[in-house]
């Protein structure tokens, strides 16, 4: 397991099989799949020098667009490159004409199997800043307004002085606080009935978009490009040093939930209006720019379209037996709404992170696909004062020791050999339907596509990646002993918490073998953690969306007991 662990030091990825089986027949013999579980940025120490960053943008093969890396075979004489996906002969461009044997380019020297780019920009880096939107729960009891108005201003303090902010709060109305222009010297909201759904256009009708500048006739409204005024935009979202004084100013005078509730009924929130509000706000001021919403929830949502129960007491929230049994009645409206929010988010780029603190549920169950899909993080506690919510979100914005390093707007694509097709991936992503000649027709979560967009991802955000071997007769000896390798690029692009934009490219090279005697070679190459982890990951994934499988799961777990 040593050597495993090794490659999982160097490159990020473990696999279940690191000798492949080299046929479509022995691959299914084997049972668990031909897979790999990789953490796209993960974090290497300071003294491993197994990832240089490099300062220019990466070379290309011209047919299948993978890069540059130690497998290429180089031809010196000639400045030519072979592909080892395609075999594509590519010329090195002029700046690459100093390259000899002795004198290789880093993304050739062999222990770099993973490597870095960050190219600059035109003039100088462009560096992009983080968006950080509090969408705030206010109605909750005033000990927990206490703990959460106390957590959120620590929050405050720990924003990097670059980020942009925003401020939602919401319980039977939704209100969109103005932090900036006239907002930062008397406070000024905007209000929107909970129970309404608020498209985009209205949204910024509302709130005055068009005032200075009249909309555009046509075409798409989003961001300085697209027609809205920067002046417009920093009144919603300020950078953090210039709003600090006055975003600490609107929680200091926060207040619990004004309207009355009756002894019988629920309080009225509207947890999916503010959050429609929260992504189409950021959709219009700061599309395809690393942003993140982060809801603080107090309870279940009892109005507007993601309701969850009703404001009676005498409806019971929903089970987990009414689920299996679809007699919940307000779960699939809900799930509706989240799915096409979270399409929504993963378009422009952001994540919706949720911070649910509450005895009762807050309807996590309908929420999932929009945290999943955008890479968010969940935090469930009982209170705001609990130990757990305090440190998870400092630990959101701390840069120490327990940093999460927090990074956005990724899109993730794969590169393998010709013998070799993708099942799909497991993991918080979406597709992005690049469909081609490696998709498998058999598809394993997000599949039927080469590409995935990563709207948040961390340090430690693992994806389990399913492959399938298409060739199915053994070649002859010669063949196998001459050309028995199997080629994989992992190529993550994303926005680092810095705020430079990186690419971050692994090759790796995996031996194969097929027919009589290769049962030992089998045996010697696999890793049973690697192989426990992907089994988990597709039981669970199939106990999420197979009907007949969860009923299965359920009998066998009933005979048990």
């Amino acid at each position: 397991m040593t050597e495993f662990m090794d490659l999982e030091a160097q490159d990020g990825v473990r696999m279940p099989w690191n000798v492949i089986p080299g046929t479509k027949q022995e691959a299914s013999n084997c049972v668990v799949p031909v897979s790999a579980i990789y953490t796209p940025i993960k974090a290497f120490p300071v003294n491993n020098n197994s990832m240089p960053i490099l300062p220019y943008a990466p070379l290309r093969c011209r047919t299948c667009r993978s890069i540059l890396n130690p497998f290429s075979i180089v031809d010196f004489a000639a400045k030519i490159w072979i592909c080892p996906f395609c075999f594509q002969r590519n010329h090195f461009p002029p700046h690459y004409a100093s390259i000899t044997d002795d004198n290789l380019p880093a993304e050739l020297f062999p222990q770099y199997t993973t490597i870095e780019y960050e190219p600059p920009g035109p003039g100088e880096k462009s560096s992009v800043p983080p968006v950080f939107m509090f969408v705030v729960d206010t109605c909750i009891i005033e000990e927990e307004m206490s703990f959460l108005k106390s957590a959120l201003s620590q929050a405050i303090d720990l924003l990097p002085d670059n980020s942009l902010v925003g401020l939602i709060t919401f319980g039977t109305l939704v209100q969109v606080h103005e932090l900036g222009g006239f907002g930062q010297i008397i406070p000024k909201t905007y209000v929107f009935k909970g129970s309404k759904d608020v498209s985009k256009d209205q949204l910024l009708e509302q709130l005055n978009f068009f005032i200075k500048k009249p909309k555009p006739s046509t075409g798409v409204i989003a961001g300085v490009r697209d027609g809205l005024s920067s002046d417009t935009i920093a009144r919603f979202l300020v950078p953090a040093f210039d709003c600090e004084f006055t975003l600490n100013s609107v929680l200091e005078e926060l207040q619990k939930d004004p309207w009355p509730v009756p002894p019988d009924q629920r309080s009225t929130r509207c947890t999916g209006t503010a959050l429609s509000i929260a992504a189409s706000l950021l959709g219009a001021c700061v599309p395809g720019s690393g942003a993140r919403i982060l809801a603080f929830v107090g309870g279940p949502s009892t109005e507007g379209p993601a309701a969850i129960v009703s404001k009676n007491l005498s409806e019971p929230i929903r089970s987990h037996k009414d689920l299996d049994k679809d007699s919940a009645p307000h779960y699939h409206k809900a799930v509706k709404f989240y799915d096409a929010l979270s399409k929504q988010l993963v378009h422009q780029g952001h994540v919706l992170d949720l911070f649910a603190c509450a005895l009762d549920q807050v309807g996590v169950a309908e929420l999932k696909v929009a945290v999943e899909k955008t890479g968010g993080l969940v935090v469930l506690s009982d209170s705001f004062g609990h130990a757990v919510f305090k440190d998870s979100v400092r630990r959101v914005f701390h840069s120490g020791d327990y940093d999460l390093g927090l990074s956005s707007n990724g899109i993730f694509e794969i590169n393998c050999s010709k013998d070799i097709k993708v099942q799909g991936i497991i993991g918080p992503c979406a597709s992005l339907e690049k469909k081609g000649p490696l998709c498998s027709d058999a598809v394993v979560g997000q599949g039927n596509t080469s590409a995935w967009k990563m709207c948040g991802l961390d340090k430690a955000t693992s994806l389990c990646l399913v492959f399938e071997i298409v060739k199915k007769e053994i070649p002859d000896a010669t063949l196998q002993s001459t050309n028995n390798q199997f080629y994989f690029q992992f190529l993550t692009y994303y926005q680092h918490n810095c705020g430079q934009m990186r690419l971050r490219v692994t090759t790796l090279s995996r031996r194969w073998v097929a027919g009589p005697g290769s049962v030992q070679d089998l045996i010697a190459g696999f890793d049973q953690e690697a192989a426990a982890v992907v089994m988990a990951r597709l039981v669970s994934f199939k106990m999420e969306i197979e009907v007949i499988f969860i009923t299965l799961t359920l009998n066998i777990s009933f005979q048990h007991n």
